[in-house]
């Protein structure tokens, strides 16, 4: 990505694509991120980033609102994180089998890791369940998906996506955040569908909301409450 400035807007540039259109996204991290079709030049891209900057002035107060209540939890008894939606609490246990169990509606966290590896190595323990449980989930619902959307997926990943929910790779491959698994399971679902429809249209075009479209047709809602509720998503 290329940073550049079009008045007082900053933003990053991506490569051109084969796409018609210019897609302009706020990611979850507020940055302002722009990809054009192949064969605009930067100072093109500058001009349609300036034509647009009342849409992005607006999206980005309301990023900046939508963010000011994250949530920052405690490592500590009685503290919450969620799972699937639901919120569990947590309880430091000595003598566990394991760094980290969910049973009996709490978060079981191995006291002695936390003493011995302090917070990073709690929230490792956190990461490595959410990643194998969305492993599980990600595989099923794209099962369950893909048939309706017409693709076929070659391989599924859960990893560490920064400020993107997921990815679309350009191999068949569909990469997922681990923190998708805060999430109820029709906002997971709401992801799956978004990315699968990708292979279609590589672009938020309304051919790509019209396919979504045909599969949640209650995308605008679910699109919504992750855009409301995605800074809560966090550890």
């Amino acid at each position: 990505m290329t940073p550049r400035r079009v008045r007082d807007i900053e933003y990053q540039l991506l490569p051109g694509s084969q796409r018609k259109t210019t897609d302009i996204v706020i990611e979850r991290n507020g940055q302002v991120v722009v990809r054009p079709p192949a064969g605009l030049s930067p100072e093109q891209v500058d001009a349609l980033v300036d034509s647009r900057r009342m849409w992005i002035y607006r999206n980005l107060a309301e990023w900046k609102d939508l963010n000011a209540a994250a949530v920052a939890r405690e490592w500590v008894n009685g503290e919450t994180f969620l799972y699937l939606g639901k919120a569990y609490r947590l309880s430091l246990v000595s003598g566990q089998d394991g760094n980290l169990k969910l049973k009996e509606s709490r978060f079981c966290l191995s006291r002695e890791l936390i003493e011995q590896g302090g917070t990073q190595a709690a929230r490792e323990a956190f990461e490595a369940f959410y990643t194998n449980k969305g492993q599980q989930r990600f595989t099923n619902r794209v099962a369950h998906y893909a048939p309706k959307v017409g693709v076929k997926v070659r391989q599924i990943r859960v990893k560490d996506m920064g400020y993107r929910w997921a990815s679309c790779g350009s191999t068949d491959t569909l990469n997922f955040h681990w923190k998708c698994m805060m999430a109820p399971p029709r906002i997971i679902d709401y992801i799956v569908v978004h990315e699968l429809c990708h292979f279609h249209h590589r672009n938020h075009s309304d051919a790509f909301w019209n396919e979504v479209d045909k599969i949640l047709p209650d995308w605008r809602e679910r699109k919504d409450w992750l855009r409301a509720r995605g800074s809560g998503l966090e550890i």
